[in-house]
């Protein structure tokens, strides 16, 4: 196919995994066949457990090298992204109320305009507030944003 990319690297390392959970297998059925305190099975304990982690450690190396270092994330289209995610109302109903953030979220659905901008439109909280409670870090956490009307329910 014309284009077409075939992740090798990240494939190489789910083969690696299923090795590895192989090994795991072989140690686990080796450890079991060994009687009292000793067990004759001890090189293929050993061998595998070996194998795994000299695989792991390349496959590690290599992923890192070839597929993640250089990795950058997207700032301007990423808060797009969430702008234009119907999800944010969710942040915003402790500030408008559960009424108007669901038809904002309805008009949002409809127009396919932002939460942020009909929010403002409609006058629930200007920009500096929207901006605050939006922001990434404030969404993982409880924040208190100063607002001129009393939230709505």
């Amino acid at each position: 196919m014309p284009g077409k990319v075939n992740p090798v690297i990240p494939e190489v390392v789910s083969q690696v995994a299923f090795e590895v959970i192989g090994n795991d297998v072989t140690v686990s059925m080796a450890a079991e066949a060994g009687q009292h305190q000793l067990n004759a099975f001890e090189p293929i304990i050993a061998h595998s457990l070996f194998q795994s982690i000299t695989h792991l450690d390349r496959a590690c190396r290599t992923l890192a090298a070839r597929c993640i270092t250089g990795i950058t994330a997207n700032t301007d289209y990423l808060r797009q992204t969430v702008e234009r995610s119907i999800g944010v109302v969710t942040a915003l109903n402790p500030y408008i109320g559960y009424a108007a953030a669901t038809s904002v979220a309805a008009e949002a659905l409809a127009s396919g305009r932002s939460i942020p901008a009909l929010v403002t439109e409609r006058g629930l909280l200007d920009t500096a507030q929207i901006a605050r409670i939006l922001e990434p870090g404030n969404l993982i956490r409880a924040v208190e944003i100063e607002t001129t009307t009393t939230p709505r329910t």
